[in-house]
């Protein structure tokens, strides 16, 4: 019988956690077009000679603080996803797994799919904003990849997911594990930054990067800073926290251009020059454990915070392999 073939992407992961894999990583990650977002031969400039030269030993070493026996957690918790949703859907479907950069490949994925007999692919980015960074370099890469192929397959793309029911649903209740036995004063959510221009080469009119995107409709739905706090607004809805306790923040800028605001690093002095000390933290734009939520946001917000002032501060889990996680991708898998 024909089967539906399930590809689930995510950014990826060095191979290992040494300074050669994690240079070979920056390269195929950062050389994408869509990443840094300049012409080739600056980009070519900017990434070999000086981020993979400088920024890799560097980096390697905050993988080598993340890095378990199974490997990036990145990468396993992405496995073991994929190993769930294959099992909840059952034998309609192949379910696969395909990293944008490094491996297991997106190719790699397509073509066992095709292999396995799948006659129609939906793929699934496991960003739930949209961002031409993320989401749309998935959707570049599968094209590219099957743009010769003399039978192609039926392809669908899902997403952006930011405000499915289930997705929320496991912010929520990770969040309330903290919050059952803790009193916070505050709510900071903090979300993978972007350049300024890439929302603005989005062709999204109405965008001023500022209020406007308080709202998401029609006229912004792909604006990812809209998206963003979208998000915000909904899951400060189901936890019942008042506005005034939360804030929406950017994180990981690379380079001197400007980046998405508020700057997640500018809200901390902002808070405890307030006075608040006690904090409870989100990753909404990460559905895995990873260099930017573990360390970024659970290990160097929180020293910063504690230097300034603060008392405690906490990082709510991501989704990882949670049962209300896994059922929000086989939502998605059979829309």
């Amino acid at each position: 019988m024909a089967k539906k073939g399930i590809l689930l992407v995510n950014l990826g992961t060095p191979d290992s956690p040494s300074v050669k894999d994690v240079r070979k990583y920056l390269r195929e990650f950062l050389m994408d077009g869509r990443v840094i977002d300049i012409p080739f031969v600056s980009r070519w400039l900017l990434v070999n000679l000086i981020i993979t030269t400088f920024r890799g030993p560097k980096s390697a070493k905050e993988y080598q603080k993340l890095w378990e026996d199974r490997g990036s957690p990145l990468k396993f918790y992405s496995e073991d996803l994929t190993a769930e949703v294959q099992k909840k859907l059952g034998n309609d479907y192949i379910v696969e797994l395909g990293m944008r950069y490094q491996s297991p490949s997106i190719e790699n994925g397509l073509r066992n799919l095709q292999a396995k007999g799948a006659t129609q692919i939906k793929v699934i980015p496991l960003f739930p904003q949209y961002a031409s960074a993320t989401s749309g370099s998935v959707i570049e890469k599968v094209m590219d990849i099957v743009k010769c192929d003399q039978v192609i397959p039926k392809i669908d793309f899902e997403g952006p997911f930011y405000n499915h029911p289930k997705l929320l649903q496991t912010f929520v209740e990770n969040a309330r594990v903290w919050m059952k036995d803790h009193d916070y004063d505050h709510f900071l959510f903090s979300y993978h930054g972007l350049p300024e221009r890439q929302i603005y080469k989005a062709k999204i009119d109405t965008c001023a990067l500022g209020d406007c995107c308080n709202t998401c409709d029609a006229k912004n739905q792909y604006c990812y800073r809209a998206q963003c706090f979208e998000t915000t607004h909904l899951l400060m809805k189901e936890l019942s926290i008042p506005e005034d306790k939360v804030s929406t923040t950017f994180q990981s800028r690379l380079g001197k251009d400007p980046w998405i605001k508020p700057y997640t690093e500018d809200t901390l002095k902002e808070l405890a020059g307030k006075g608040i000390k006690k904090v409870l933290a989100f990753s909404p734009a990460f559905v895995a454990d990873c260099l930017e939520t573990t360390l970024e946001v659970g290990e160097t917000y929180k020293e910063e915070f504690i230097e300034l002032g603060g008392e405690r501060w906490d990082l709510v889990e991501s989704l990882n392999v949670h049962p209300s996680w896994v059922d929000c991708v086989c939502d998605l898998a059979k829309n």
